[in-house]
Order: structure tokens, then sequence, then C-alpha cells
């Protein structure tokens, strides 16, 4: 069965949205905005839905187990207060409905219904041929890396209700698994070597705990290297277990978080090789050198395929917009332009003013 990516999504009284629809690239997906215009939730209903749809095909469920698995993810995910699905619903005029609808490449479409009144449980609707579809692996990288705690974060996860959404756990899990013995084609390959020179060595895995193997001179416990380090750590792991392939869709929330700026473009040209190897990519960022890393390779580079998202308050509809472009430059609504413009007119009203 072939593998499909997200072509669109289409959200209604979710979250912070009343109504948005917007079609993505099956390549890089960046999407700014300033806070609280949605993107992280954007991101994480993506994935949530993703995630639960590839679990659920993979039990073979009936239909109400199926719609359990939606609901839970949903729930560990987005973490309302009660286990209450029906906090997700958008506040606004007295809404009691809400759905979440993503539409695939080949067509084939998939719809999340929720309702006030069924506060834990979540209305499934999939399009006829859906069943025939093998849907892609879903990764999510959060804010915060993992990867140092991996080895008791886990089996703590697992047995207590702890304050943590449940995209720190499914990190985790896949950072449980051991390596392959052998690693995918040459593209992976030499993607996993690119961010050996990043992180100037290897990462290795003992007893649950992580390490930088600094090509065989020293290895550095994974708690001691910077945040950057242990998110690019990650990535490489991942790579080398199998998890992360050509049958992949790769959420990652502020990959700049605790990055030197300097780090973003080798960064930005791994995620383009991996885009290249057939992974469907999503990032939501509040980084310029993010935004102008992926434009530059793009421009220099006609077979990358990236789109530019911005999510913005529409004063005229009240309501939260989309606008995509193909080049960042293109955007119109760009908060993170709008702010490095408006830093460099106040250098020089403050120094070269007369």
């Amino acid at each position: 069965m072939l593998q499909h990516k997200i072509r669109a999504v289409s959200l209604e009284n979710f979250m912070i949205f009343e109504k948005l629809r917007t079609d993505f690239s099956p390549g890089v997906n960046v999407i700014s905005g300033t806070n609280s215009t949605g993107k992280t939730v954007l991101l994480k209903a993506m994935y949530s839905f993703s995630r639960a749809l590839v679990e659920s095909q993979k039990v073979k469920t009936p239909y109400d187990n199926v719609e359990r698995i939606f609901s839970n993810k949903f729930i560990g995910v987005f973490r309302p207060d009660e286990h209450d699905l029906g906090h997700l619903i958008n506040k606004k005029h007295g809404n009691d409905k809400g759905l979440v609808k993503i539409y695939y490449d080949n067509g084939n479409s998939a719809t999340l219904f929720f309702a006030k009144q069924s506060p834990n449980k979540i209305e499934v609707g999939f399009d006829a041929n859906a069943s025939s579809i093998s849907f892609p692996n879903s990764i999510y990288i959060p804010p915060k890396e993992i990867i140092s705690s991996t080895e008791n974060f886990g089996s703590i996860y697992r047995e207590y209700e702890i304050a943590f959404e449940e995209t720190y756990a499914d990190l985790c899990y896949l950072l449980e698994k051991p390596l392959k013995k052998q690693v995918g084609g040459g593209g992976q390959e030499k993607i996993i070597r690119d961010l050996s020179k990043l992180i100037d060595g290897d990462v290795k895995q003992n007893n649950g705990k992580f390490y930088l193997d600094t090509n065989g001179k020293e290895s550095f416990e994974m708690g001691l290297l910077s945040e950057g380090y242990r998110k690019l750590a990650t990535l490489m792991y991942l790579l080398r277990s199998g998890s992360l392939n050509e049958n992949t869709i790769l959420f990652w929330d502020e990959p700049e978080g605790n990055m030197n700026p300097k780090m973003l473009l080798p960064l930005a040209q791994v995620l383009g090789e991996l885009s290249k190897m057939g992974v469907q990519i999503f990032i939501a960022t509040h980084s310029y050198f993010v935004q102008q890393a992926f434009d530059f390779l793009k421009r220099k580079d006609k077979g990358l395929d990236v789109s530019y998202f911005s999510l913005f308050f529409d004063d005229d509809e009240k309501v939260i917009s989309v606008e995509k472009q193909d080049y960042v430059s293109d955007l119109e609504h760009n908060s993170i332009m709008d702010e490095f413009n408006d830093v460099y007119y106040r250098e020089q009203e403050l120094f070269y003013r007369d």
C-alpha cells in the first residue's frame, strides 16, 4: 500500500480557530505568526490526528475502539482539564461543535467531530477508501529536548499521571528503540554524516542513557551537552534507529530553541535533504534565521520544495487567518520580518539621527 502525505487541513471551531483551511507542500512547511495565533495548535492537531490514524490501523480494532484511540491521543497531547474534549471547542458565539479534517494527496480525507454533548469522545468519519491507505508515521519534536531524560521519563509516564503532554512521551518511546544494524539508503547515510559533523561525534545509547561519542576520543553524558546539541542528537538517533525514514511526517515546534543561529542554516540543509528523501516536514518558528535559511536554500536549489505560512489575526473578519507563499519575502503578514525592520529603524533613529 502507498504512503500518503497531508495535502490540506481544515479546522472549524477548534481551539483558537473559528474557520481555517490551507494547503501544504509535500516537502517543507514553515509556519510563523505572533504568539496566540495557533502555530503549535495547528501542529499538534495534525500530529495527534496522524499518530492516532496510524495506531488505529495497526490494531484493526472495532469502530468504537478507533474513536477511543483518537480521543485518548487528543486528550494526551492537548491535556484538557478532566479529559473534557469539549474544552477544545472554540468558545466564541456559544459553539458546541468543532471539527478537524485532513485531506491526503491521493484525494482521500478523514474528519474528527468534537461535541460538548460528548466530552470524552471524538466521532471519526473516514473517506470510503481510507481503509486501503497506508498512512505515514508521525514524529513530533517539542520545544524542550527529552533525550537527556529518556532513561526515567518513559517508565514514569507509563505508570503515573504527570503534567507532561504526550508529545514528550511519544518521542521518548521512539528514543527507547535500539539502533538498527543497517540504516536506509545513501540519502539517509549522508544526512547522518552531516549531523555527525554538526555535533562533532556520534550518538550512543547504553542502558537507556545517551552519550555523545566524539569520534572515539571521549564520551559525554547527554545531560552535559547544550540543549541545541541534544536536539541534533535526537534527530540523529531517530534516523539511526529507523524511526525517521522516508515514510515519516516530521513536526518540529521551534527548532531554533536554545540553538546558536549559526547552526540553523546547516540544520535547514539537513531538513531539506530529509524532505528530498520523502519526509514531509512541518515547522513552527519565531526565528528570522530559520525563515531566511530555508529561503536561501530554496533559491539556491530549485528542487527543494518549501512553502511559507503566516498565521495572523484578521481585523476585518475578527478571526485567525492564514497566508501561504512560495517565498518568505512574498508574505504580506510576517511578524518576524516586521520586528526585524522595527529594530533596524530604532537603531537608525538612535545612532544616526542628526
